[in-house]
């Protein structure tokens, strides 16, 4: 069974993160499985590209096909194919570590996919096709848009992406301002790497207005008539899931609608958008309160991944805070309460598992993005928001310049967390090299200086330390032997 949950009917709880239940899953029959895992495409992927060596990648509810598409695929292909099992962290991400460990040139993804771009290995996708009633879709649509002039974009889960051609055709004749996004099924090739990449383009001719070719999550839409996507209502095919709730969140200015194919229904999202953003706000409070950040690492395979986390690092140096950065795979409570010194953690995950519900951890878990606006005066806070961490590099559409070392500002401001003053000035070079060598950080003549925390001063205050040395002071014993065995039965110990 897989729990998702998007946003709540009553918006009490606005993002909760997905949550795979693992349950034996029926085996495809035999007489689908080509058609449903895409043998034909697959081979055609591995041969016409003469890779030697290919990694195939399933989420945990797929292993129990995983057998028999590996047997039909070394049948019409050559090449030398690897199965990967439990991934280090989200099954929706490509797991170019772990195929680079078995030295694979290729990998095939299986099942729901976030489609993030990737940098080292070329990547076809398998979604896999769940069953849909395309007729009781159109119907839903129809009456949910009863305006044939409606502008609205159809986007939908990966699993239903071979559908949406005939969905399509179906609605077309009826609403001519419709516009179907296209689902990307294979990295692409470009001069830096095969990867995708998420932008904007605007094309133009002589004989046509503007389109404006909308690249992002790894779909593809284009909008006529120099509107933008806040114009159009959105449609979406699929289960309440982190996909939908990514959506949401970046396009918060369009009305969302949805179809349920399990339940064959369809709705209108009457969620909160405001309240879901205000919550994150909220967080974003935190992180302005916070001295020490905690940078988790969410995934080793998303491209730029590493460029984040520097970028990361620095704007939290220069906004005066520690950091320091934690590789742990699949995040839960336990581990992160093993490090009470950190105020905050900031995720640098895919867009679908960023928006993490921290409710349950000890210490709140923010965005990137989120970051950013807590550390970089620069940026404000406008309501929209960003789940792509790769957005916010240099170079990138939502790039905002941090504030130079001559940036003058003396304001302070009061948190909303706390209600007590605080700086909003920025470190420069100078401060920064004193810093490193002194507790006590000069600030502004509003709050005179400040105690800088860091997990050396933390650990200060701990009863226990971990194992210390204590010259000196232990008395110094002769080695002896110790016990021989397991911990459920040492040799000297009685068999009772």
């Amino acid at each position: 069974m897989i729990m998702t949950t998007a946003f709540s009917d009553d918006g009490s709880k606005a993002i909760e993160r997905s949550t795979n239940v693992l349950e034996a899953g029926s085996r495809t029959g035999a007489t689908e499985i080509d058609d449903v895992y895409e043998i034909e495409r697959t081979c055609n992927f591995i041969t016409n590209h003469a890779f030697q060596r290919v990694a195939l990648q399933f989420p945990d509810e797929l292993l129990i096909d995983a057998s028999a598409i590996l047997s039909k695929l070394e049948k019409s292909t050559s090449a030398k194919l690897f199965i990967l099992g439990d991934t280090s962290y989200g099954s929706c991400c490509v797991d170019e570590v772990a195929a680079e460990h078995l030295e694979a040139d290729s990998i095939i993804h299986y099942g729901r996919a976030c489609l993030s771009p990737t940098r080292r290995l070329p990547v076809m996708y398998v979604f896999g096709q769940k069953s849909i009633d395309l007729h009781q879709c159109a119907a839903s649509f129809r009456t949910l848009y009863p305006d044939k002039f409606t502008y609205v974009i159809i986007l939908c889960d990966v699993i239903y992406s071979y559908a949406l051609e005939e969905l399509h055709q179906l609605l077309q004749p009826e609403y001519e301002n419709l516009v179907v996004s296209a689902v990307c099924t294979c990295s692409r090739e470009t001069a830096d790497g095969l990867y995708s990449k998420n932008d904007v383009n605007t094309q133009r001719s002589c004989n046509q207005p503007s389109l404006q070719v909308i690249n992002k999550f790894g779909r593809q839409f284009t909008l006529h008539d120099d509107r933008n996507v806040s114009d159009y209502n959105m449609f979406y095919v699929g289960q309440e899931s982190p996909t939908l709730t990514n959506f949401m969140m970046t396009w918060n200015r369009c009305s969302f609608c949805s179809f349920d194919p399990m339940k064959g229904v369809g709705r209108q999202e009457t969620v909160n958008i405001n309240k879901a953003l205000m919550k994150r706000y909220y967080m974003i409070e935190r992180a302005k309160d916070a001295q020490v950040v905690g940078i988790l690492i969410g995934t080793l395979g998303v491209a730029d991944y590493l460029s984040t986390i520097d970028h990361l690092k620095w704007i939290v140096k220069q906004s005066g805070k520690k950091s320091y950065t934690f590789v742990m795979g699949k995040l839960n409570v336990a581990k992160l309460a093993n490090f009470l010194e950190i105020d905050i953690y900031v995720l640098v995950a895919c867009p679908e598992n960023s928006l993490l519900d921290s409710s349950e951890f000890y210490r709140p878990v923010v965005t990137p993005y989120e970051m950013e606006v807590a550390c970089n005066q620069a940026r404000k806070w406008t309501g929209e928001y960003v789940t792509d961490f790769r957005d916010l590099l240099p170079g990138a559409c939502c790039h905002v310049q941090f504030p130079d070392e001559n940036f003058k500002s003396d304001e302070t401001d009061v948190s909303l967390i706390t209600g007590s003053l605080r700086a909003t000035r920025l470190l420069t070079t100078e401060k920064q090299h004193k810093a490193a060598s002194t507790s006590l950080i000069p600030r502004n003549d509003a709050l005179a200086v400040t105690q800088s925390h860091s997990a050396a001063s933390f650990l200060t205050t701990r009863s226990w330390k971990g194992l210390e040395q204590n010259f000196g002071e232990t008395p110094v014993l002769k080695a002896v032997e110790g016990r021989k065995g397991i911990a459920i039965a040492y040799e000297e110990e009685g068999t009772g």
